[in-house]
This record gives structure tokens, sequence and C-alpha cells, in this order.
């Protein structure tokens, strides 16, 4: 250690460099180590089909580095995030491993819609893990039974409007034991009509995420079972061995969920993007005027305005339940606003403290995460 009273001699400071360069080699060999192990996990993990990713086992994980992180004095919030990114990295690899053999080897896969986004997005990982996989766009229906023929699963990646009568084309086609699957945003009416269509084992998806990612690393996939769980569970257990949480549920379910998930957070995105249209806003003066917050919300609108409009089209009207509610939205906010223009702050208060209280503890889970992307985005900008 160097000596307080006196400047540190260059000779002090190039062996404190050369320690710091002996325990970052220290690291990186740690890091190895830990590399071949987690190969060992895939290994484990292939011969018993379980999932990439264990949600307790990760925050159970953290948890204790964030405990061993305050007993060493180290800050546990950057302990956190460095293992964050070494979780982020060790099932990145698994899933690597996994996906380089398929669960079902030999396997043939249908995807009807293949060359649109989603389909293509499985396409390659269907191919990656060994799989023959076979498209049928909308040309192809003169060899659709040629190429149904043998398969072992069908799986629909058509707009919502167009997906029932695919189905009914489709499923007399198939081989009676192939799993017969949708993946669209909306679950009951595509479930009934698999289930009518096919006897073999159905099985409705819904990938929660759009096609522009590298990998499912811990994306959520909601499964509505239909028929003959046995026969879909090598398909489930694939798209699990990508990463993704499987999510089960019941068609109804799915739907109630997703009309607030999907199509009333989008309406409201979207009706936020055309006011600001309608007013002529300039963007660009408000960001540089702009909180992290503003410009992580005006990111997200943003980001659904740079997308495709039939694909929100569909999402946000897939159903009369889903339009009903955001008529409901629509009388809600318009409920607020006269509250608002009528400038009675005393009504605003007490909803915002009756709604803050009906939130609960998730306001204080939202803070902290919220807090973490303003963060980041702080880095970024």
């Amino acid at each position: 250690m160097c000596d307080n009273e006196r400047e540190p001699a260059v000779d002090d400071l190039e062996r404190l460099r050369h320690r710091i360069d002996d325990i970052d080699e220290r690291l990186v060999d740690l890091l190895a180590e830990r590399r071949r192990t987690v190969d060992e996990v895939v290994a484990c993990k292939r011969a018993r089909r379980l999932p990439v990713y264990h949600p307790a086992r990760e925050e159970d994980l953290l948890s204790r580095r964030r405990r061993q992180a305050a007993v060493q004095g180290l800050d546990p919030d950057f302990l956190e995030e460095l293992f964050r990114l070494i979780l982020r990295q060790s099932r990145r690899t698994q899933s690597r491993r996994l996906t380089a053999e398929g669960i079902l080897p030999g396997g043939r896969v249908l995807l009807v819609g293949g060359g649109g986004g989603m389909g293509t997005f499985l396409r390659r990982l269907f191919a990656a893990a060994g799989y023959e996989v076979r498209v049928l766009e909308t040309g192809d229906w003169e060899h659709a039974g040629e190429l149904g023929a043998g398969i072992d699963a069908a799986i629909v990646a058509v707009p919502i409007g167009r997906t029932e009568e695919v189905i009914r084309r489709l499923a007399p086609l198939l081989p009676e034991k192939a799993v017969l699957a949708d993946i669209t945003s909306i679950k009951e009416r595509p479930v009934a009509a698999m289930l009518a269509a096919h006897g073999g084992p159905v099985v409705g998806l819904h990938p929660l995420f759009g096609p522009g990612l590298a990998s499912m690393d811990k994306q959520v996939v909601a499964v509505t079972p239909g028929r003959d769980d046995e026969g879909c569970r090598w398909l489930l257990d694939q798209i699990a061995a990508w990463g993704a949480i499987l999510m089960t549920t019941t068609p109804a379910e799915h739907d109630r969920l997703m009309a607030v998930v999907q199509g009333l957070r989008h309406f409201a995105t979207f009706a936020f993007g055309r006011f600001l249209w309608r007013r002529g806003v300039d963007i660009s003066r408000t960001l540089e005027f702009s909180s992290p917050i503003y410009r992580l919300e005006l990111g997200m609108v943003g980001r659904l305005f740079a997308q495709d409009p039939e694909l929100y089209a569909d999402i946000i009207l897939a159903d009369d339940e889903r339009r009903r509610m955001l008529g409901e939205y629509a009388d809600a906010v318009r409920e607020a606003a006269e509250t608002l223009v009528a400038g009675d702050g005393d009504a605003f208060r007490r909803e915002f403290r009756e709604i803050a209280e009906w939130f609960g503890a998730f306001s204080e889970q939202a803070l902290r995460e919220s807090g973490y992307l303003i963060d980041k985005l702080i880095e970024r900008f």
C-alpha cells in the first residue's frame, strides 16, 4: 500500500497495476470456468428437457450476490447489474447449445405464412435446431397436400382475419398425429376452429414479442391448450429450450387479458400519437426540453408508428370485447377530462389517491423499474 505521507513512487503504481492485471486475469479464468460448468448444465437440461430460464433460481442467485456485495463493501446495484449481464450471456449460450439439436430429431414443420415477420423468425429457429422446415404461402395452395404430407407440426402464422379460413382449408391435409397450432393474438376463435377442423393434437400459441429479436431469451409465449397435451409436448419443450417463458392459460382468459395488455395499451399509444399529430406538435423541440421519462414515453409512441399498420389494426380491433373496452376507455378519458376542464382539483386529488391505493405495492416496483430504465436512457443520450 502507498505511504499516505509521501507521493506514490512510480514503482508503487506499477506494482498496483500489475496486481489489478492479475486480478482481471483471474476474473476471466473464473468466467471461463463458469462457462464450462454451464456446458455441463446444458447437457443435463437437454437430457431432462428442462427450460433454459429458471426465474426463481436467478432471483435467488441475485439476492445472494447483493447480500455478499453489501458484506464486502461493494455497491449491490452494481453487482446485480454485472450478474444480470453474466446470466443473460449464460442463457444465450444455453439456448444456442440446446437449439443445435432439436427436441424431435428429424422433425418436419410446416409454417403457413412462413414468409411473414414471425414466420421468418420461427423458420430460422426451427432450421437451426435441425428441423425440416416447409413454407406454405398464398400462392402455394396447389402444393399444400404435398407440403403437409408427413409433417409433425403445422403452425398457422397469418393475419387474424384469415386465420380461421386457413385453418379450415389446411386441417384436412394434415397427418392425424400432427400438431396444429396458431400464433395469433386472439385465442378463443382460432382454438375452436382448430378443434373443429383437426382431430389430432391442437394448441394455441401467442408470442408476446415481435419478430425483430435475435432470440426468445426470457420472452413470454402464451399457451392455450386445445387437445392432446402429450402430443403437443415436444413443440412446447422446443419453445422452452429456446429460452422462452411459457405461460399457460385458457383461450377465454387469454383474450380478456390481451384486451388490456395489447388492445387497450396500443390504442392509448395510438391516440396519444394521433393527438400530437393533430396538434402539429414539434417533437424535436419538445425533446430538447424533455425529461428522460418523457423521452421514454415518446419513444414508445414513435416505436408504434414505425411498424406495420395492418398488424396493429389486427391487434387493436381483434374482437368485439376489445372494441367494447376501447369504448369504455374513451368514456373514462372523457369523464376525467371534464373534471379537469372544470378545474375541480379536489376531485382530481381524491381520485388520484384512490387509484394509487388500488395500485398498491406495484407502484413502488414501477418506480424502481422505471428508474432503472431512465438511468440507462441517460447513459445512452
